[in-house]
């Protein structure tokens, strides 16, 4: 039987006795745990033959039904909450058909937030989520505060509460993906670091991804916005405004960065927060992640000292604009995180050296013309690998070296050969890594280890 019908006066937990978890990996195996623990009876799906934790499932929690492949072959329940790992595309036939029949459909991030008695911080954007997540919590907890850090980073969301962790204040980093089934945050402080195209194989337009990413915004006290986005002017909010860029701040609602007689300084208004040269951070768009950071825990009104220590001491994530390793003054670099378009453009735009660039992979739909823009003189060659790496060298072709690779092996030989002293060379693939690696990680951690190991028998 299903439940009653949905009554927004009261917390999904209160009003449904049994729920439907569709996806098994991460995410999916974390709700069934906290759907238990509230004392909810649990079926599970997942189109895939043997999702990641289906044995761990089964040891743990045997009595719980399970269907694993096609999800119009699965005998269910009628149930009125259905509850979405980010990775499962909600267009699927199946999910019109649950909606029809008076099925509320969310994700984790939702169930947390009616939970949740904290002070919220949300983030999302299409580069630099991780990076200005990660920050904040650094920020807050140099001030003394006991961050939780989670959503699309770290640990499942509702771990936290399942497992009772104690936190003051919670930091979610979220992709469109988990927002897509977030109703309403009401978060104290909410940004939107940026916009450029990405999972274009999941959603039809533009539009349709901005409309997805600004569900963030909604019921959030304060709003962090980039000052001169364009595709963001549109978008409607309620909070009050804060918005950061490199230009010079006008009023108390801007963030950004002033010249003086002997420094550039970070700044909201006429207060100076920090020297720019005091970022341990490469790229200009590490900057602007930081002054996204400090709009963020403006409602806080921490110590300013705090603030600075914790930017002073962050060194940044791995596999985003790491420096792999120097040698013979060639510096490589692993920028594996940058899976779309405008995480390459942005790295290849903020590098003041001569570049090697060597990228491709899963282009996930990506117009990758869209890269012309970014390409200089600077680039003294293009290394392309992967399974996009014809569309990147069909859009490209004409204004820069190109040269195909099948190896990152093969690809750190050739760059090796082919830098000159003063140079980078640049692992920033503007692609998912799916098509030759589990994750970006492995990817970048290939990276790491092809360039120590060619570059070492090179000097040696």
């Amino acid at each position: 039987m299903a439940d009653n019908k949905y009554n927004p006066k009261q917390t999904l937990i209160e009003q449904y006795s049994s729920a439907l978890v569709i996806g098994l990996g991460l995410t999916g195996y974390s709700v069934v745990r906290y759907l238990l623990a509230q004392g909810l009876k649990v079926q599970v799906l997942d189109s895939r033959a043997m999702p990641p934790l289906a044995e761990k499932l089964n040891k743990e929690y045997p009595h719980i039904e399970c269907h694993f492949g096609p999800f119009d072959t699965a005998e269910k329940e009628q149930v009125s909450l259905v509850v979405v790992s980010p990775g499962v595309d909600l267009k699927q036939p199946f999910f019109q058909k649950v909606k029809t029949q008076g099925a509320h459909i969310v994700g984790d991030i939702q169930l947390f937030v009616e939970q949740n008695t904290q002070p919220l911080i949300a983030i999302t954007g299409s580069n630099g989520k991780s990076t200005v997540t990660t920050l904040v919590g650094a920020i807050c907890d140099s001030a003394g505060m006991n961050s939780l850090v989670a959503g699309n980073i770290g640990l499942p969301v509702l771990d936290a509460l399942t497992d009772n962790v104690n936190y003051d204040i919670a930091i979610l980093e979220l992709s469109s993906f988990q927002l897509e089934t977030t109703s309403n945050l009401q978060a104290d402080a909410a940004a939107i670091l940026n916009i450029s195209p990405d999972h274009m194989d999941r959603y039809s337009s533009m539009g349709d991804y901005v409309l997805a990413k600004s569900r963030i915004l909604r019921g959030a006290k304060t709003v962090v916005l980039p000052r001169h986005d364009n595709q963001l002017r549109q978008i409607s909010y309620s909070g009050e405004l804060l918005s950061f860029d490199l230009d010079e701040p006008a009023n108390d609602s801007e963030f950004g960065v002033r010249q003086t007689t002997n420094y550039r300084w970070l700044m909201q208004a006429n207060q100076k927060y920090m020297r720019l040269s005091q970022i341990p951070l490469t790229g200009l768009h590490n900057i602007k992640n930081v002054l996204a950071a400090f709009a963020l825990v403006a409602f806080l009104k921490l110590p300013l000292e705090k603030l600075v220590s914790a930017v002073k001491s962050f060194k940044g994530l791995p596999h985003r604009m790491q420096t792999v390793l120097i040698e013979n003054d060639v510096t490589w670099v692993n920028d594996s995180k940058a899976t779309n378009i405008g995480a390459t453009s942005s790295a290849l735009k903020n590098l003041k050296e001569n570049i090697i660039w060597i990228a491709g992979g899963e282009g996930k739909g990506a117009d990758f013309n869209e890269l012309k823009d970014a390409i200089t003189d600077k680039i003294k060659l293009l290394i392309v690998l992967g399974e996009d790496a014809d569309k990147i060298e069909l859009a490209l072709k004409g204004l820069l070296p190109i040269k195909r690779v099948e190896s990152m092996q093969e690809a750190v030989q050739l760059a090796l050969k082919s830098a000159l002293k003063g140079s980078i060379v640049l692992l920033s693939p503007a692609c998912a890594s799916l098509d030759m690696y589990e994750n970006f990680e492995r990817r970048g951690d290939d990276f790491a280890y092809q360039v120590k190991q060619c570059v070492t028998r090179g000097a040696a």
